[in-house]
């Protein structure tokens, strides 16, 4: 069977295309420095010629909100006319647990313009909503900073491994299409700024965490129910330490 991986050459990509191929399939990684440019069209038909299923992994250069809302609802229509003319039969886009639960933050509601895309495109689908990657915790740490500490909200955290993510990816690329919403999640819940403390403190990193309900998380308000599934979810099987001790030794 023949998949497209668009954003194959990412960090989720790069690391579902080896899964697909060792299960025997041809998979196709995707991205503008291959010639496929989905924000344009360019490459796509060709691209997707004799494709069964594509992943949407595609991201933004840019995190500014309009530029971001602009990314996704260019692409994902360039994405589906393709698509469609190739007749794809399950179109896999990867996305986040809760975001329609924190409309402040701009890349949230980009995804969740995505979403509507998808659904309203005709194509078979499962939408994989995923909990922040454990690989960018430092990169979250780095953006909490205020003065000389972190301030992080004590609403659940559950992050998850990019090698648990591809996991899944792969498993529901191969799977019948939902045509709904898949949820995972990593394999520890807890509050968010304990797990950026123990994340920082096993990494050696002296910085101080502060426990403050009001910061915010790429300027949405965090609380409980914000960014950990509600319901059933798929559970990575890699806790933080055992992440944390696989990039120690990777340094």
């Amino acid at each position: 069977m023949k998949i497209v991986i668009v954003g194959g050459t990412g960090l989720i990509g790069s690391k579902t295309a080896p899964i697909l191929r060792e299960r025997g399939h041809e998979v196709i990684a995707a991205s503008p420095k291959s010639g496929v440019n989905t924000l344009t069209g360019a490459g796509l038909k060709e691209a997707l010629t004799g494709a069964h299923v594509v992943i949407d992994l595609a991201n933004s250069p840019s995190f500014e909100d309009k530029a971001v809302l602009e990314f996704f609802q260019a692409s994902g229509r360039n994405l589906h006319v393709a698509e469609a003319a190739a007749g794809v039969r399950h179109h896999v886009a990867l996305s986040i647990v809760g975001i329609e639960r924190t409309p402040e933050n701009g890349y949230f509601r980009a995804k969740v313009a995505q979403e509507e895309l998808i659904k309203a495109s005709g194509i078979p689908y499962t939408i994989i909503r995923s909990t922040q990657f454990m690989e960018f915790l430092g990169g979250i740490a780095d953006s909490s900073m205020s003065g000389n500490t972190v301030r992080l909200s004590p609403g659940l955290f559950q992050p998850i491994a990019a090698d648990d993510v591809a996991a899944a990816v792969a498993d529901v690329a191969l799977a019948a299409p939902r045509n709904g919403i898949v949820e995972i999640a990593g394999p520890d819940r807890a509050p968010f700024d304990e797990i950026v403390a123990r994340y920082l403190k096993a990494m050696g990193d002296p910085r101080e965490v502060v426990r403050d309900p009001e910061a915010r998380y790429f300027g949405g308000k965090v609380d409980d129910q914000s960014l950990v599934p509600l319901g059933d979810a798929r559970l990575g099987s890699i806790g933080l330490e055992e992440w944390v001790r696989g990039a120690k030794a990777q340094r």
